[in-house]
């Protein structure tokens, strides 16, 4: 088994990529182990979680690296004035739901409060799959801006 303290810096992006699937759940943790594709053991020790597409290790014939697993989700597509979007996300983290925006969309848990109120407010959506990545915020051509799940109201 190899033991994980943080991402790498840098790695050989012509190796291969090993894909170690992982929970958001799980992922959000310190302490945790996986195994990848391949069979290969980990064992995490990591001072901040590991976040979606990173890779952790490295050897001569190949890459690993994290892949979150798609789970239910609700997306709300941002066809709408920024202030309506902003509204909408005021709204779910007022019940004290996660949130995450892409270029193009909204994305919550597709839990049954977040339908409610989307249901309330007449915002109309579309339940699917997808990384879901609470705090987790692009705004345009910047840099995404990650509030991260410790972010809490």
């Amino acid at each position: 088994m190899q033991l994980i303290s943080a991402a790498l810096v840098s790695s050989d992006s012509s190796l291969p990529r090993i894909a170690l699937r992982v929970e958001r759940q799980k992922l959000a943790k310190r302490l945790w182990r996986g195994s990848a594709g391949d069979g290969t053991e980990f064992g995490f020790e990591l001072s901040s979680p590991l976040k979606h597409g990173e890779v952790f290790f490295q050897t001569e014939t190949a890459r690993y690296l994290i892949e979150q697993i798609a789970e239910p989700v609700v997306e709300i597509a941002l066809e709408m004035s920024p202030s309506a979007a902003a509204g909408i996300g005021w709204a779910i983290g007022n019940l004290h739901l996660e949130l995450s925006a892409e270029a193009n969309r909204l994305l919550a848990l597709d839990e049954p409060a977040v339908r409610q109120l989307l249901g309330r407010l007449k915002v109309p959506f579309n339940p699917t799959t997808a990384i879901f990545r609470p705090g987790h915020f692009v705004r345009g051509n910047l840099p995404a801006n990650e509030l991260g799940p410790s972010h809490k109201h």
